[in-house]
């Protein structure tokens, strides 16, 4: 314990250190002891000899030292301590093979991110899906048979709630690698420990479920102003959840990437939006010429859409079992490039 001329600095120990800590701290000990035998009177700055202070005197007066009840012995000057087997039992935290906690706290902080503006985030979206049913359903709805037996504004809402859903899951992930980059606080994701397959996870994971909000909110708006069913539960927060997953991966992917807001806009308003509008969200693609309905037929954003559809009116125009294969194998591929990129710190650590 070392006493300051303008008042106390105190060290508690409630655990034995490692070689290394000790001895820095013995060092710093005994320059202020020697500084005050010069300067000060001892008693203003010292406390009488401690416990503490003695072992201190033995572990490095004696050569080698021993391991804490282990045997071990470590050189001190060219090895590090050897570590005992009950260094875990003397406080030290030790996370196993994943840092649930630490995953956890990053999944939280993204979900407070957007539920600390909530307005902006979750009800902004859905009254803006919601003025689109409402436009459709006054202009067109009327002079629009219904297609394939499905009435047209059941046909449009499932592909409007799931164009909300991507866009936003896609926002949240790419929005919040990118504000943190450009506020320069970005190592404050980088600095704990965590690895990248639960950084990968934790920010993913908080994107899936601001998708997730916003189609659970669109629906239950949606619902009162027109006759919502539900076809298939489990199919609706199947696709629900793996389009949320894949377009928080893109988002991910293009957070890291970007390095301004013009870049990120860049992606979502030449990929993004034009796949979503492209895919059968407001038509039938039943209706398209041959090369566009072959096209569309790889588009991913046409399975989200029509997966979801089929959740919810049980009609479907492809096949359920490829969109879903293909879904799948996308959000794996995608989980996969973004956990290298993470990895090795692309444009996050330089």
């Amino acid at each position: 314990m070392i006493r300051a001329p303008n008042g106390p600095i105190r060290h508690k120990f409630s655990q034995v250190f490692s070689l290394e800590t000790t001895c820095v701290l013995y060092i710093v000990h005994g320059m202020s002891v020697h500084s005050s035998h010069d300067q000060t009177p001892t008693s203003h700055l010292t406390e009488p000899v401690t416990e503490l202070d003695t072992k201190l005197d033995t572990k490095l007066d004696t050569g080698p030292v021993t391991g804490l009840d282990t045997g071990q012995t470590a050189d001190p000057l060219t090895s590090q301590t050897a570590v005992p087997e009950n260094y875990g039992a003397l406080g030290v935290r030790r996370f196993g093979r994943v840092n649930w906690l630490g995953m956890w706290t990053l999944y939280m902080k993204e979900v407070h991110r957007f539920m600390k503006v909530w307005m902006q985030t979750l009800m902004a979206p859905i009254i803006t899906t919601l003025l689109f049913l409402a436009i459709f359903s006054l202009a067109l709805a009327g002079l629009r048979p219904d297609i394939n037996g499905v009435p047209f504004i059941n046909f449009l809402a499932p592909g409007l709630i799931m164009m909300a859903i991507v866009q936003n899951a896609f926002a949240n992930s790419s929005s919040s690698l990118l504000v943190s980059k450009v506020q320069g606080n970005v190592v404050d994701i980088l600095m704990p420990p965590l690895s990248p397959a639960e950084l990968n996870i934790g920010i993913t994971m908080g994107a899936l479920t601001r998708g997730m909000f916003v189609g659970a909110g669109t629906f239950l708006g949606m619902a009162v102003f027109v006759s919502m069913s539900i076809h298939s539960l489990a199919a609706a927060i199947f696709y629900a959840a793996i389009a949320s997953a894949l377009m928080s991966l893109v988002g991910l992917l293009g957070g890291i990437w970007a390095e301004k807001f013009d870049h990120l806009a860049t992606v979502t308003n030449f990929v993004i939006t034009p796949l979503a509008f492209l895919s059968g969200t407001f038509y039938s693609v039943q209706q398209l010429p041959g090369f566009a309905f072959w096209v569309t037929q790889y588009n991913p954003f046409f399975y989200m859409i029509d997966g979801f559809r089929y959740a919810l009116t049980g009609h479907a125009e492809g096949s359920l079992v490829f969109g879903a294969s293909l879904l799948i194998g996308l959000t794996l591929i995608l989980a996969g490039v973004s956990h290298v990129v993470l990895a090795r710190g692309y444009r996050l650590k330089s």
